[in-house]
């Protein structure tokens, strides 16, 4: 297993549609076990391939608290097949925004159909983190980040921050 390099704002990779996977094989599983590797390092709960350099439907989340044995879940070819009305609002950061979190509002409960590591087709009806997660990741999957769910004031402080400090870097 491999760690990662992520790809961070403003790169135009994150708005990227990425595209369906044909087949579940060695290698997608190979890059599976690296994303979750990579995101146990970040530390994160959820990765999205896009964030990582590559635009294929897939992520990875595990959203087993700190102390508890890890709980790994891939998704490959996620969709959100309904939605609840009902809403919830949870404090969202991401791997790619990296020191920047905010309050986001979305479904409270999701279901989401998908095929697992193996190639399954699988269907799981979330709620809370998870459901916030799926979501979270399933956006990047469609070069969707969360701070397009704020205020447009605070998405473009953001990114004009994430542009300068990219420009500094460059410079150096």
């Amino acid at each position: 297993m491999t760690i990662k390099p992520l790809i961070i704002l403003p790169d135009p990779l994150l708005r990227q549609v990425s595209k369906p996977i044909e087949r579940v094989d060695a290698d997608l599983q190979r890059l599976a076990d690296d994303m979750l590797e990579t995101m146990y390092d970040a530390p994160g709960i959820g990765l999205a391939a896009i964030q990582i350099g590559v635009p294929r439907r897939m992520l990875v989340i595990d959203v087993s608290r700190e102390g508890e044995e890890k709980q790994p879940l891939v998704f490959v070819n996620p969709e959100v097949v309904a939605s609840t009305d009902e809403r919830s609002v949870y404090e969202e950061g991401c791997l790619s925004i990296p020191d920047y979190y905010a309050e986001v509002e979305r479904p409270a409960t999701v279901t989401v159909k998908y095929l697992d590591r193996d190639g399954k087709e699988q269907t799981v009806q979330a709620d809370g983190l998870l459901a916030t997660c799926l979501q979270h990741e399933i956006d990047h999957l469609n070069g969707v980040l969360f701070i397009d769910h704020i205020s447009r004031l605070k998405r473009d402080m953001v990114i004009k921050k994430f542009t300068k400090a990219a420009k500094s870097a460059k410079a150096l």
